[in-house]
């Protein structure tokens, strides 16, 4: 009897062992799924640019105050001919320049959402980044006569929690692979220097027309003329899109800082 005791009880802790086991190996597989990259396939994805070999790019412009600099850039870009951009309006700063708003839709210009509030989103709890969202789309609408569809979140600040509402909402979030550091003020032929040796087929480009960047209106003709003796067509994000597959960094959840 005595015998008989101890084989179970072996038995049984074995099978113990085993349980744990595979409740351990479960566990290590949940972890490593919760801290799967931002830019999963199976998540909301930022878009960088796209892949192509067709010689296309985008030049976006954030504006979220001033009223100084967004005049002239519009000037310049129909002075060039180029009749295609992005413009990222903040709904605050399109709320008090329905002029310079109307002026960007007269022009043909395609114009997404900068957001409401100037702040980092990922800091912010899951109905305040909803309402930021919201509150933009809703002014913003009302103003261009339609939906915008595209969003560049302020200081291009995001995190998984942000991606996610912002698809859930209909948006599609807009990044850029060449960051013109107009906002730096380093000097015209250094915001040229970027954007000419950075650029490439597919490429989104980083400008403003906020009036922290003061010197983005003298170097944007040159990179224009400079853009297109490269052989460059200029095209909105949307067109843009439309070529091929997006491209994402597999990055994880991170914060950018910039100044709009």
């Amino acid at each position: 009897m005595n015998y008989f005791f101890v084989l179970n009880a072996r038995k049984f802790k074995q099978y113990v062992f085993i349980a744990l086991a595979i409740v351990f190996a479960a566990a290590i597989v949940y972890s490593e799924q919760s801290n799967v990259s931002v830019f999963s396939n199976a998540e909301p994805s930022a878009i960088y640019s796209v892949q192509t070999e067709k010689k296309v790019i985008a030049l976006t412009f954030d504006i979220s105050w001033g009223e100084k600099r967004a005049e002239p850039i519009l000037n310049i870009l129909k002075d060039k001919g180029v009749k295609d951009a992005t413009f990222f309006l903040s709904s605050p700063w399109s709320k008090t320049h329905p002029e310079i708003v109307e002026q960007i839709k007269k022009d043909g210009f395609e114009i997404g959402s900068h957001g409401n509030k100037h702040d980092n989103y990922s800091t912010l709890s899951d109905e305040e980044i909803r309402k930021q969202i919201t509150t933009a789309h809703g002014i913003l609408t009302e103003l261009i006569g339609k939906e915008p569809n595209l969003i560049r979140l302020p200081n291009g600040d995001f995190d998984k929690r942000v991606l996610r509402i912002a698809n859930d909402l209909g948006y599609s979030v807009i990044q850029w692979d060449t960051d013109s550091q107009d906002w730096l003020n380093k000097g015209v032929d250094t915001i040229i220097n970027r954007v000419i040796t950075k650029a490439h087929p597919g490429d989104i480009v980083l400008l403003h027309a906020s009036d922290s960047s003061q010197q983005t209106h003298e170097a944007l003709p040159v990179i224009i003329d400079q853009l297109r003796s490269k052989g460059y067509e200029f095209v909105t994000v949307s067109e843009l899109i439309k070529q091929t597959e997006v491209q994402t960094t597999p990055v994880e959840d991170r914060t950018m800082k910039q100044l709009n």
